[in-house]
């Protein structure tokens, strides 16, 4: 199948690498392309010079960006992959954004006569290197139902949650229950050590009962030790949270701990740590 893959982040680069290694016709595009040029050196393709050029003759269209903004432009610009992307093609969407703009952009899909999927992930650089990622997608079941293969390629569950802008929504829920499970592992870390208790063998033992989580098993350590190099950044998550926000502002939904906590992502980027990943809640709490 011929694959265009746009936007070769953290994310975006092992995914792409992934369909490429399963024997896929990829062509990446990049907007720094550096990145573009070491993806090559990496794995068999092609590179394009604009989303246009890339997605001219390609079956499906995927996307991995960062914002709202930077997925307009990789669309909807004079040289975006809506100028050319042929009908019938699916477009697939991992970036995480609002579900407002995943909607705009499935709407203008099918005046074009093409389809768009909405399919943000999660599962971080690990995940996404490991192919273990899951992916919540929007829009039509027989769109989602042809992009699926390609999806399975590097993810461990991929499902439809609704219409357009339903993927958003879920992975809007995705970001709201990390916010307070991180604050309530970093929380308890910080309890244990103030307790002159072995912080690690605490989380060790806990985290086979009910306290367990994923943030418990994949951070506690990094965390104990002060490494927040690893992950998702509090630059990327205040991003997130914000859109979790708005979108319950429309909704009528409640959310006072997403609220206080993206407060504390706050306080961390303003002492410089935006770059830091989200674990780096634990760090907030030793240095207050």
């Amino acid at each position: 199948m011929k694959i265009t893959f746009l936007g070769l982040g953290v994310m975006g680069f092992p995914m792409a690498g992934h369909l490429a290694n399963f024997g896929h016709e990829v062509t990446v595009y990049n907007r720094t392309k550096s990145k573009a040029t070491k993806w090559l050196e990496n794995y068999k393709g092609n590179v394009a010079e604009t989303p246009k050029l890339a997605s001219s003759n390609a079956n499906i269209v995927i996307s991995c960006v960062g914002n709202d903004n930077d997925l307009k432009e990789i669309t909807l610009a004079k040289d975006g992959a809506f100028q050319s992307i042929n009908k019938n093609a699916i477009f697939v969407d991992h970036s995480t954004v609002s579900a407002s703009v995943s909607r705009e952009l499935y709407r203008l899909a099918k005046i074009k006569e093409f389809n768009f999927v909405d399919a943000p992930i999660s599962g971080g650089q690990a995940g996404a290197e490991n192919a273990q990622l899951s992916i919540m997608c929007g829009g039509d079941d027989l769109s989602f139902k042809k992009a699926l293969p390609v999806m399975k390629v590097y993810s461990k569950i991929c499902r439809l949650m609704g219409g357009p802008g339903s993927g958003q929504l879920t992975k809007m829920v995705n970001q709201i229950c990390i916010a307070g499970l991180v604050q309530g592992l970093s929380e308890g870390l910080n309890f244990a050590q103030k307790a002159n208790l072995d912080a690690k063998s605490v989380a060790e033992v806990i985290s086979q009962g009910a306290a367990g989580s994923w943030q418990m098993d994949n951070r506690h350590e990094t965390m104990i030790d002060g490494n927040y190099n690893f992950g998702f950044a509090v630059d990327w998550m205040r991003k997130d949270l914000k859109i979790c926000m708005d979108e319950a502002d429309r909704n009528g939904a409640v959310l006072p701990i997403t609220s206080i906590v993206d407060q504390f992502y706050k306080e961390i980027q303003n002492s410089g740590g935006g770059r830091l990943d989200t674990s780096s809640l634990l760090k907030r709490l030793q240095d207050s």
